[in-house]
């Protein structure tokens, strides 16, 4: 109720542009290497983080659906935190390559390239539930898979969120600082 009321009532804000834009938009060079590729962008800004939280996620997936106990929390803290970090820095170097290759279209890249770590984390409920846990039946896995992919998803638009507002503000103090007549 509160974020449907919230923004209601308080100041609408414009978006402030750190430079002036034009109603035209340039062209986008269309001729791009395979890594530099969008699929290619993707596959990195989600395995790179996910490498991050591998070992972690391992011990997390046994204490939920292993019935293990999980006391390590600090160090839970601390890979969540640097999954927060290592997605914001990941999206901001993609988003400079694509800028730098004249692509101005950045929005929803960064946002799906900071939350593709999502993916990842659901095809690793899939290894993990086919080699590592002992579950079988229809009822286990589609209760399985249906909590696997909320939370997946959950991550995906956690992860898409803070890359994108990190990659907003690599935006706005790199066209601050340009200085154009």
């Amino acid at each position: 109720v509160w974020g449907g009321f919230a923004p209601k009532t308080s100041p609408s804000h414009d978006f402030n542009a750190p430079t002036r834009t034009t109603k035209v938009a340039r062209e986008i060079p269309t001729e791009v290497p395979w890594y530099r590729s969008r699929f290619f962008q993707m596959i990195i800004s989600g395995f790179l983080p996910f490498s991050a939280i591998y070992i972690e996620l391992h011990y997390i997936f046994a204490s939920m659906w292993g019935h293990q106990i999980y006391t390590l929390f600090g160090i839970l803290l601390f890979a969540f935190i640097l999954l927060i970090i290592v997605t914001s820095f990941i999206s901001v170097a993609l988003l400079y390559f694509q800028l730098a290759r004249e692509d101005h279209r950045w929005w929803w890249s960064t946002f799906i390239n900071a939350g593709m770590t999502g993916l990842f984390i659901y095809a690793y409920s899939f290894f993990y539930y086919f080699h590592r846990s002992g579950m079988s039946g229809m009822l286990q896995s589609s209760f399985y898979f249906g909590y696997m992919s909320i939370v997946s998803f959950a991550f995906f638009l956690m992860l898409g969120s803070a890359g994108f507002h990190f990659s907003l503000l690599f935006v706005k103090h790199i066209y601050s600082r340009v200085k154009c007549d």
